[in-house]
């Protein structure tokens, strides 16, 4: 079954059931709150990752999705699950070149003219920069490499996008709790975070100033057994620490981060900015726990 339909698969079986499902998908996708939206969306390297989440529900509520890739080793991978989506849009874009960022933006003009906005779902550490002990793992290439790759490169997109957007477009990004608290093995990443959620606010400014309505937002998702997420030391024990002692008694799920974002990118939202949104079932609320 579709990836995009199997969320109805528990109330239907059969041919004639399927039959219903991809019926009401084909509802949702033309009636929904994103419909007649175009948004790029980066970052999608599995159907684990939070981009994933994020495009499935922007796709449901019926934006038309691009893609981007990271040279040809992720090409075919992302082409796949780009599938899902029914978008054959997919622009190489290496975040550590001013270049590419401008041609990503100057190819998706030739294709869509203008478009409403962006998800950022970029971010990478050297390994030694996320796990261990923060100033053992720490040296000048790990921070810079860090801040280039997980900060940087959201307001250099911003900046880059500025030319193309529509009235009302948003951008968004993805952080970490670990921006604000010390978090085992999350180190100089956090540093980053914190970085690229500063730029959120000021990116948001600078939008602002336009006044066409362009909104800079991010989410702070809890912990999401993604594939990038699996190679930070210690992911493990703060899965199971959250899912026990957040407030709603589980960690929060791609589709959960993939609703707020869809929200967050369409007019509904149209009152907020320059903010950071979390969506960690309030995990970041709590003091103490035992």
């Amino acid at each position: 079954m579709n990836p995009i339909t199997s969320s109805f698969g528990s109330a239907v079986g059969g041919k004639a059931e399927g039959a219903t499902v991809l019926f009401i998908n084909a509802i949702m996708v033309n009636t929904g709150f994103l419909k007649g939206k175009k948004l790029l969306i980066t970052g999608v390297l599995s159907n684990r990752s939070i981009a994933y989440g994020i495009a499935q529900a922007c796709y449901q509520q019926g934006a038309q999705l691009a893609f981007s890739f990271v040279g040809e080793r992720t090409y075919t991978r992302v082409a796949k699950l780009a599938e899902d989506f029914q978008s054959d849009l997919l622009f190489d874009c290496d975040v550590s070149s001013d270049q590419q960022i401008n041609d990503l933006f100057a190819q998706i003009h030739q294709k869509w003219q203008s478009f409403d906005g962006f998800v950022h779902s970029i971010g990478f550490s050297p390994k030694e920069g996320i796990s261990g002990d923060f100033l053992t793992g720490l040296s000048r290439e790990v921070f810079t490499t860090a801040h280039e790759i997980s900060s940087y490169s959201f307001p250099a997109m911003v900046k880059a996008s500025v030319p193309y957007l529509n009235d009302n477009a948003c951008v968004l990004t993805l952080t970490y709790l670990g921006a604000h608290r010390i978090t085992p093995s999350y180190n100089t990443m956090g540093l980053a975070k914190a970085s690229l959620e500063s730029s959120v606010r000021y990116c948001a400014g600078s939008l602002g100033a336009f006044g066409r309505g362009w909104r800079a937002n991010a989410i702070s998702a809890g912990p999401i057994k993604t594939v990038a997420a699996a190679s930070m030391q210690d992911f493990g024990d703060i899965l199971a620490v959250v899912g026990k002692h957040s407030p709603i008694q589980r960690n929060v799920t791609i589709q959960d981060v993939g609703h707020t974002a869809a929200f967050l990118m369409s007019d509904l939202a149209a009152g907020i900015s320059a903010q950071i949104v979390y969506v960690d079932g309030g995990f970041s609320t709590l003091s103490v726990y035992k």
